[in-house]
């Protein structure tokens, strides 16, 4: 039961922070990928946080993975964002 409320909760948070992104500084797609990658985080620190030694290990790869995903996307949403910044001293046309 408590999983189930973790995962309703990660998936509610996850939604919220998609729906707050102007559709103008990010994808559509981009979005959803580093939202989705939240949730799996979020459910990979509970599989972490389990008593057995698997669980433990295989939480500990699930969160790093994870991790390196949001961050990548974000990394990727910060390169596409100085992509469209003036430089300056140009005048727009």
């Amino acid at each position: 039961m408590g999983n189930l409320f973790v995962f309703v909760l990660a998936s509610f948070v996850g939604y919220q922070v998609i729906s707050r992104v102007p559709p103008l500084l990010h994808t559509p797609l981009m979005s959803g990928t580093n939202a989705i990658s939240g949730i799996s985080l979020v459910g990979s620190m509970v599989a972490a946080g389990h008593a057995d030694e698997l669980s433990q290990i295989l939480g500990v790869v699930a969160v790093t993975c994870a991790s390196v995903n949001v961050f990548g996307g974000f990394l990727i949403t910060d390169r596409m964002l100085r992509m469209f910044h003036r430089q300056p001293g140009k005048k727009a046309p």
